[in-house]
C-alpha cells in the first residue's frame, strides 16, 4: 500500500494521474452526481420543476451523494484529493442553493454540511490513513530489524561454530607433538569449517625444496600420490608456495596449468590455496576445494590463512620436539657410552670441584691410588699431591681458568695410599656449566716403572756417551802426542835430507818433495779429524765458540754458505751439556756436507727462559722422511738417530721437517 506521501507524489504527477483509473472513476461519480444534482435543468426528460428526487422535494439526497466521490478521493489520495474533491462538490452545489434553490438558507445548510463532512472525513481518513502508514512503516523496520536480527543470529552461530572449530583445532594442534596424527584429525575439522568436500596439506621439504603432502581428506589415492613431491613453483600448489600469496583457482578442472590426469579425475570445480608462514618464512601449503561450484570470500582466505599458521606452528613445534627428542636419545647413548667408557678404562680418570673435592672417579684412579671409589669420593685432592706438585696443579688450574695455552699432556707426581710416589702423564680439562667453570677433569696415566726405565737407558745412554767421548779424547790425544809428532818428525827429515843432498837425481829430488807434500796434507787430515773428535776449544771456550768454528769450517767448503745467528742471553752450560749439544749440530752440517746437496746452511740457537733452541735449516734436496723418528734407525738414518737419542739424554725434543727439493729443518728443544 503507498503511503499518503507517495500518493501526494503521484498527485503531483499529471501523468500518473491521468493514467490512474481510480481518478477516473471518481471523474465519473462526480460528474453524475453533477448531471443529477441539475437534471431538470439540462433538459432530462422526466425532471421537471420543481422536480421530485426519490420522493424528496429538495435536492438534499444528490447534496449527500457528493460525499460518496469525496470519501473515495480521500482514501485514494489522501487529504488532498479528499480536500480538491470537496471544494470541487461545494463549487458545484452552491449555484444551485443561491440562486435556483425555493429555500436557499436550507440549501446552502445542507451544502455546508456537506462541504464540512467531506473535510472531515478526509481529515479522519487521512489521519487513520497516516497512523496505519507509520504503523505500517514502523511494523516494515521491525521486521526488516528482525531480520538483521536473525542475520546477526546466523552469523554469529556460524562464527561460533568456526571458532569453536578453530579452537578446537588450535587445542588439538597445540596439546599433541605426534603430528602424523594431529593433522589426521585437523584436516578432518578444517573440512567441517570451511564446510568443503576436499582438504589437503603440505609440508615444504627445504632441502629437496618439494612439496610432501602430509595429510589429505576426500580425495583419492591416486591424487595424493600424484601431487606428492611437487616442487617449488610447479602446478598450483608449488606457486603458491613460491609466491607465498593465497590463490583461489575456479573451474580447476579445465585449468591449462593442470596436467595431472590423477587429478583431472577428481573434477574438482574451485580451489582456495593458501600458504603456511611461520616467522616469514614458507613451510608448507592448505588447500581446500570443492566439487561443485562455490564462491570462497575473502573471509575464507583470511580464515584458512590464519589456520595454515597455526598448522605450520604445530609441525615447526613437532620438528623441533623431533629434533630434541633424538638429541636427547643421543646425550643419553652419549651418556651412558661414556660412563662405561670412564668406569673402564684404563686410564685413571676423576673429576674435582674448584676447591679440589673430588666429585667423581673410575676404577683405574682408585687402583692408581690405592683407594677405593668411595673413598676418593670423600677426599681432596690436594691429599694426593706432594708439595712441588701442588704448585704445578696450581699452575695449570691458573691457565685453564685464564684460557691460557697449556702443553698436554704434562708430568704429575701422585702421592699413594702406602705412602709411594706414582709419576703421571696428566692431561687436565675444564670442566663448565652453562658457560661458568664447575671443576676440572683429570686423565692420568702411570707411567712410573716407564720413567724408571727411560731414566735406566738414558743412564746407559750418558755412560756410552761419557765413554765415547773418553775414547775419542783418548785417541786424539794420542793422534796429537805420537801420530802427529811422528809425521812432523818425518817431514822434517824428508825436508832437511833434500836440502842436505843437492846433488840428488832430478827424479829422487821430485819423490822426495811430493813424499814431503803427503806428508803434510797427512798432518793436517789428522789435526783436523783431531779437532772433530774432541774441539779443544769446547773444553776452553765454550759451545758458541765450537760451533762457530764448526760452521766456519764447513763455509770452507766450495760452493756452501753457513751463518750462524745467536738469539737471546748468551750463557754457559755445563761440559756434557754443551758437547751433546755440539755433537748434535755437528752431525746435523756433517749430514749436511755429505747428503743434501745445499748451496746455504743457517744454524740458529735462541736462549730462552728455561729452555733452549736450536735449528739447522738447509735448501738442499731433501728426503722423504717416512714415518717417526723411531723408524729413523730401520731406514738406515742411523745419523738422524743418533742426534734424537742424544736430544733425550737432555729431556729434550727434536722435530725433523723435510720434502724432496723444498730442504731440510732439523729443531731441538731443551728445557737448560
Amino acid at each position: 500500500m503507498k503511503t499518503s506521501l507517495e500518493k501526494s507524489a503521484f498527485l503531483a504527477s499529471p501523468m500518473k494521474l491521468i493514467r490512474n483509473r481510480n481518478f477516473w472513476l471518481i471523474l465519473v461519480f462526480f460528474a453524475v452526481f453533477s448531471v443529477l444534482h441539475y437534471a431538470e435543468l439540462i433538459g432530462i426528460s422526466g425532471t421537471l420543476y420543481p422536480s421530485f428526487h426519490f420522493g424528496l422535494t429538495r435536492h438534499a439526497l444528490d447534496r449527500m451523494l457528493f460525499l460518496l466521490p469525496i470519501i473515495y478521493s480521500s482514501f485514494t489520495f489522501r487529504l488532498k484529493g479528499g480536500l480538491i474533491t470537496s471544494f470541487a462538490a461545494l463549487a458545484v452545489m452552491l449555484p444551485r442553493a443561491v440562486f435556483i434553490s425555493p429555500a436557499p438558507t436550507d440549501a446552502l445548510l445542507e451544502t455546508g454540511g456537506v462541504l464540512a463532512i467531506g473535510i472531515l472525513a478526509s481529515w479522519g481518513i487521512w489521519t487513520r490513513a497516516t497512523e496505519r502508514d507509520k504503523t505500517e512503516a514502523a511494523l516494515a523496520k521491525l521486521q526488516s530489524a528482525h531480520e538483521i536480527l536473525q542475520h546477526y543470529v546466523r552469523s554469529a552461530r556460524e562464527n561460533e561454530k568456526r571458532q569453536t572449530i578453530l579452537n578446537t583445532i588450535s587445542t588439538l594442534l597445540g596439546e599433541s607433538l605426534e603430528l602424523e596424527k594431529t593433522l589426521e584429525k585437523a584436516i578432518r575439522m578444517v573440512s567441517e569449517l570451511m564446510e568443503v568436500e576436499v582438504a589437503v596439506i603440505f609440508s615444504l621439504d627445504e632441502e629437496n625444496q618439494k612439496l610432501k603432502l602430509v595429510a589429505h581428506e576426500g580425495v583419492s589415492d591416486e591424487f595424493a600420490r600424484a601431487v606428492d613431491g611437487q616442487k617449488i613453483g610447479e602446478g598450483f600448489y608449488g606457486e603458491v608456495a613460491k609466491t607465498c600469496q593465497p590463490m583461489v583457482v575456479e573451474n580447476a578442472s579445465h585449468d591449462p596449468r593442470l596436467t595431472l590426469p590423477e587429478v583431472k579425475k577428481m573434477r574438482i570445480q574451485v580451489q582456495l590455496i593458501v600458504p603456511m608462514v611461520l616467522r616469514d618464512q614458507i613451510r608448507g601449503v592448505l588447500c581446500v576445494a570443492m566439487r561443485r561450484p562455490r564462491q570462497f570470500s575473502l573471509e575464507d582466505m583470511e580464515l584458512l590463512t590464519a589456520i595454515g599458521a597455526q598448522i605450520a606452528t604445530a609441525m615447526e613445534n613437532a620438528r623441533l620436539y623431533e629434533k630434541d627428542r633424538l638429541a636427547a636419545q643421543r646425550l643419553a647413548m652419549s651418556e651412558r657410552n661414556y660412563r662405561q667408557l670412564f668406569e673402564n678404562a684404563n686410564d685413571a680418570i676423576w673429576v674435582h670441584d674448584l676447591q679440589g673435592n673430588i666429585t667423581t672417579a673410575n676404577e683405574a684412579a682408585g687402583k692408581l691410588a690405592g683407594y677405593s671409589v668411595e673413598e676418593m669420593k670423600k677426599m681432596n685432592v690436594r691429599k694426593l699431591l706432594p708439595d712441588e706438585s701442588l704448585n704445578l696443579a696450581g699452575q695449570i688450574k691458573h691457565k685453564l681458568l685464564e684460557k691460557e695455552p697449556v702443553e698436554q699432556p704434562y708430568e704429575q707426581h701422585l702421592l699413594r695410599k702406602d705412602g709411594t710416589e706414582a709419576t703421571l702423564k696428566l692431561t687436565t680439562s675444564l670442566v663448565t656449566e652453562n658457560g661458568k667453570p664447575t671443576g676440572f677433569q683429570h686423565i692420568a696415566r702411570d707411567v712410573t716403572e716407564e720413567r724408571r726405565m727411560q731414566d735406566g737407558l738414558r743412564y746407559y745412554l750418558s755412560q756410552i756417551t761419557k765413554v765415547q767421548e773418553e775414547e775419542r779424547k783418548r785417541i786424539a790425544r794420542e793422534l796429537h802426542d805420537d801420530t802427529s809428532q811422528v809425521l812432523y818428525a818425518l817431514s822434517r827429515q824428508a825436508d832437511n835430507f833434500a836440502r842436505n843432498n843437492a846433488q840428488l837425481a832430478p827424479n829422487t829430488a821430485a819423490f822426495l818433495k811430493e813424499l814431503r807434500q803427503k806428508l803434510n796434507n797427512t798432518l793436517e787430515g789428522i789435526r783436523r779429524f783431531t779437532q772433530e773428535l774432541r774441539p779443544p776449544m769446547l773444553d776452553d771456550l765454550g759451545l758458541l765458540a765450537a760451533l762457530r768454528w764448526q760452521v766456519n769450517d764447513l763455509e770452507k767448503q766450495p760452493g756452501i754458505e753457513a751463518d750462524l745467528t745467536v738469539s737471546g742471553i748468551e750463557r754457559r752450560f755445563s761440559a756434557e751439556v754443551e758437547l751433546i749439544i755440539f755433537r748434535i749440530v755437528q752431525e746435523a752440517l756433517r749430514n749436511v756436507a755429505k747428503h743434501a746437496q745445499a748451496s746455504r746452511v743457517e744454524v740458529t740457537i735462541e736462549f730462552d727462559e728455561g729452555k733452549t733452541k736450536v735449528s739447522i735449516c738447509d735448501n738442499g734436496k731433501g728426503f722423504d722422511l717416512g714415518g717417526s723418528l723411531a723408524d729413523l734407525p730401520r731406514a738406515g738414518k742411523l745419523g738422524l738417530a743418533g742426534m734424537e737419542e742424544r736430544v733425550r739424554l737432555l729431556y729434550g725434543g727434536m722435530r725433523i721437517e723435510s720434502e724432496p727439493s723444498k730442504g731440510t729443518s732439523v729443531m731441538i728443544e731443551v728445557p737448560i
